[in-house]
């Protein structure tokens, strides 16, 4: 029997309380426990991060973390299920960068590089390094991450990235 793959990152992040489950970071575990609910194992999990949303705007404050996952799920299938969890969150996509109460994002799939053809999802994904919400949780728990693409470090990735107000919690 084949075994799940690990090396998986999703970012999580949430800035508005969800109907069903409440503040951001409540909302942020029950994504946790229905991910795994549907098969995707959580190998390793950051602390929680409060960030100003990027880019500045007058929103409340996000709540982001990062995960590594184990799945037997191909890219486009996990980040399809990424989608139907945020969907019943009540995440309706229309406007880039609004206020949310759900975002998973399928940040890298084992190393691998996919430019979206045929429907595959972009990876790794193509903001990744621009966002120290998704920089310093992901370093926490994989601090000798380097970018698939450019082979960048981490740390490095981090010192160049988009300066926000951010703080552990």
């Amino acid at each position: 029997m084949a075994s799940d793959r690990s090396g998986i990152f999703v970012a999580l992040g949430a800035n508005l309380p969800s109907s069903r489950h409440g503040p951001p970071r409540a909302t942020l575990e029950a994504a946790l426990q229905i991910l795994a609910h549907e098969g995707v194992r959580i190998l390793k999990r950051s602390s929680w991060w409060q960030s100003q949303a990027q880019p500045v705007s007058d929103q409340p404050d996000f709540i982001n973390g990062v995960v590594e996952t184990a799945t037997m799920l191909e890219p486009s299938d996990l980040l399809a299920l990424l989608h139907r969890i945020e969907a019943a969150f009540g995440r309706v996509r229309q406007e880039r960068w609004a206020a949310r109460a759900l975002d998973l994002d399928l940040i890298d799939y084992q190393g691998r590089l996919s430019g979206g053809e045929g429907g595959a999802p972009l990876l790794p994904h193509p903001r990744l390094q621009e966002r120290l919400f998704v920089l310093l949780p992901l370093q926490e728990i994989a601090p000798d991450w380097r970018h698939p693409g450019s082979g960048s470090r981490i740390d490095t990735l981090i010192e160049k990235a988009n300066p926000i107000k951010i703080s552990k919690l």
